[in-house]
């Protein structure tokens, strides 16, 4: 099952070669996630959008923002380290995010959240992302520059 964020007019173009869409992977009982994006932060940005996805299809206002801050010892697993900063913020603040900003510098990310308080008929949460995890985990650049970000999340 693939989701993508863009018309199925770019099916036809390598994954790599598109930049800044998200898709999901199925794995078993759980999710995979992958992002897209010409740089780094914009794959990340495109996964975080992804994780959004398996829990609401509904809009996602920008009401607050929330800042996180991730350091890891390598991009992979900042990768993973992101993606659960953003389900923990989920589940403490009871919020969902439908905006993302970050930035990373070596092993330092740096990520605005923006979003709202999850209202259940509205968003109607079809899924809780209980964490990401190492399954299927792989951050990479392509030979044309851009980037990809993948990974299960436990649901």
């Amino acid at each position: 099952m693939t989701s993508p964020q863009q018309p199925t007019d770019t099916d036809s173009i390598a994954p790599a070669m598109r930049a800044g869409r998200w898709e999901h992977f199925p794995h078993d009982a759980d999710v995979g996630i992958r992002g897209f994006g010409a740089t780094l932060a914009e794959a990340f940005e495109q996964a975080a959008l992804a994780l959004t996805a398996v829990v609401t299809q509904a809009e996602i206002k920008p009401l607050a923002v929330v800042e996180v801050t991730c350091q890891a010892p390598d991009i992979e697993l900042l990768f993973v380290d992101w993606l659960n900063a953003i389900i923990y913020e989920m589940a403490v603040r009871k919020m969902l995010f439908g905006r993302f900003a970050v930035t990373v510098e070596g092993k330092r990310l740096h990520g605005t959240l923006s979003g709202e308080p999850v209202d259940v008929m509205r968003h109607a949460p079809a899924a809780e992302p209980k964490g990401a995890t190492y399954t299927a985990l792989k951050v990479v650049q392509q030979a044309n520059g851009s980037w990809s970000a993948a990974c299960v999340v436990d649901v």
